[in-house]
């Protein structure tokens, strides 16, 4: 059975966004997860409503977790309350 730490470290954060380069976890983007035995729920923003690469990340993410023998891969999207970087991703980011 694939532990949260797991999904973290494996999937969230291996996995960067296209247009920042950092990983979702860092990033912030991820901001529910439960895992039970065969089953996983992942609430998640992206950090524009707008962003072109948002469809393209559920599904790598979605394969991702699945690849950890998971066989139901819950993933909502909300934007409330909208993404917001930390002041330590403002500096990351250079802004």
């Amino acid at each position: 059975m694939v532990t949260r730490e797991q999904l973290i470290e494996e999937v969230f954060k291996k996995y960067c966004d296209p247009e920042l380069g950092i990983d979702v976890w860092t990033l912030g983007l991820i901001y529910d997860l439960k895992v039970d035995e065969k089953k996983v729920f992942v609430l998640l923003t992206f950090t524009s409503p707008f962003c072109p690469y948002g469809p393209e990340m559920i599904d790598t993410l979605r394969e991702m977790i699945k690849e950890r023998g998971v066989s139901e891969v819950v993933m909502e999207v909300t934007f409330d309350p909208p993404w917001k970087p930390t002041e330590e991703l403002r500096e990351m980011l250079g802004v």
